[in-house]
């Protein structure tokens, strides 16, 4: 499997399992499944509410001998209500508890957006802080200091544009090496990926299939489907391949990395075995042209009456 080289010498498996929509008691055996099978990437967070549970998947996967910590690849994120300096580590504390592990390899700001301690999800305007109140620049200096103790290899951001990554690369002591952000053909973001390239800055794919089943109150009505798309599906059918397996093959021939969910182990070894497609020049340039701009994820949620953020400052588009 191709992996993306980072400049300590370290190498990240270019395929990762996704966590986030893994139901509680699901997501402990999707894991272990998924270890067993041959994935060595896992990416989490704590808003998923199910890290105690991946720990556990972990911790066991160890003690049998599956794999060994130093062979996996774990990222996870800081929650919008630990951006204060002091809230960094203590939040990254309790990941690493829940997980059961000792270090991360990767720590992601998780959205460009603070909120006051213990403040789990705005229910107004008023839970929320604005970047002039919680600077990014010094939640981003905590986490440096967390590379320098040791508790996790490599930092990054999440949902971050092209000006706020620039941004923090000019005033930070240590760059962020990856951003994760939507990714897909309906959603291409070529200044993103031409940017963080020319910048030595890794990309995820999150929602890489096109999230489909993420929660109705974040789907629009009469939304198109890309699994359902038929360049996709003639692409597939060139291939002798699933729809999703040619996502999967199209974010890592653009070297992303990709981190589709699944549950289901037929589907895990599939998306697995898609990591091994090479698609075509023509394969690329035919599905090049579905690129609508399409947020699936769109971020609305954090621009509801009173709130600092909107959608043009979110996504400074």
């Amino acid at each position: 499997m191709k992996r993306l080289s980072f400049e300590n010498g370290d190498s990240m498996p270019i395929l990762g399992l996704g966590t986030w929509k893994s139901a509680p008691g699901e997501v402990y055996e999707a894991v272990k499944q998924a270890l067993r099978i041959g994935y060595r990437h896992i990416d989490c967070a704590p808003i998923y509410g199910n890290e105690a549970e991946v720990g556990r998947a972990l911790s066991e996967s160890f003690r049998d001998g599956v794999v060994d910590r130093e062979r996996l690849w774990i990222t996870s994120k800081l929650w919008n209500d630990a951006h204060a300096p002091e809230d960094v580590r203590p939040a990254l504390e309790k990941t690493l508890k829940d997980l059961q592990l000792a270090y991360l390899d990767l720590l992601l700001i998780h959205w460009p957006v603070a909120f006051p301690n213990g403040v789990v999800f705005p229910r107004s305007g008023q839970d929320f802080l604005s970047l002039d109140d919680r600077p990014i620049l010094q939640t981003w200096a905590a986490m440096e200091s967390l590379v320098d103790g040791g508790l996790c290899r490599h930092i990054g951001v999440s949902n971050f544009s092209v000006a706020k990554i620039g941004e923090l690369i000019g005033n930070a002591r240590r760059k962020p090496e990856m951003n994760q952000v939507e990714l897909h053909p309906y959603l291409q973001q070529p200044a993103m990926l031409a940017f963080c390239a020319q910048q030595g800055v890794h990309l995820t794919a999150y929602s890489p299939l096109g999230s489909l089943d993420r929660p109705s109150a974040l789907k629009a009505e009469d939304e198109p489907v890309l699994l359902e798309d038929p360049v996709i599906a003639r692409v597939a059918e060139r291939r002798g391949a699933t729809p999703a397996q040619v996502l999967i093959a199209w974010g890592i021939e653009r070297n992303t990395a990709v981190i589709p969910k699944s549950v289901h182990p037929d589907r895990m070894k599939e998306n697995l075995d898609a990591a091994e497609m090479s698609p075509s020049p023509e394969d690329m340039q035919e599905i090049a042209g579905l690129d609508r701009h399409r947020r699936y994820v769109e971020g609305s949620f954090w621009t509801m009456e009173g709130s600092p953020y909107t959608m043009a400052n979110l996504w400074d588009e």
